[in-house]
């Protein structure tokens, strides 16, 4: 069960922050919550898709994808990669494709915008790092939640 983000910042005050960028909930999963995956990249989608292979075991995949609006990062083909191999959903600082189907996903997807344009396949960027997406620290292994109210990260599990 995903834990709401108005209940994070409730149960943990100062050690939730708010990610405060301008998201929009493209998948048919509209709240999501877990421990945090980190990719950076730039128009490139190679090393998402190869992270969203791996098992996800109810992560969410964050990816700094430098806020580019100019090709999409992300769309319906490894959406599914994600939803079939255990990831809970992705967030995007940038684009993403393929919105109907998304929609139609119980897979969760955040991000900044959509574009039909395809981001590249060079492979280049970083997995595993830390980012700072909007102001805020997010490493691998914080925990994340998103939904309507906009998306918070914590180093703290939230309690029961």
């Amino acid at each position: 069960m995903a834990i709401k983000t108005a209940d994070l910042c409730d149960q943990l005050g100062a050690a939730a922050q708010p990610c405060l960028a301008n998201w929009r909930c493209f998948g048919g999963r509209t709240v999501a919550s877990g421990r945090v995956q980190t990719v950076r990249v730039f128009e490139d989608a190679a090393l998402i898709l190869q992270a969203l292979g791996d098992a996800g075991h109810g992560r969410i995949l964050v990816v700094d994808a430098g806020a580019s609006r100019r090709v999409a990062v992300l769309g319906d083909r490894m959406a599914r990669i994600g939803l079939d191999n255990g990831w809970a959903g992705v967030l995007i600082h940038g684009a993403v494709r393929d919105v109907d189907i998304l929609g139609e996903l119980d897979f969760c997807v955040f991000a900044l915008g959509a574009v039909p344009c395809r981001g590249g396949k060079a492979g280049t960027g970083e997995i595993g790092v830390e980012l700072s997406l909007a102001g805020t620290p997010i490493r691998p292994g914080d925990f994340i939640a998103m939904d309507a109210d906009g998306v918070v990260v914590s180093k703290d599990l939230p309690t029961a």
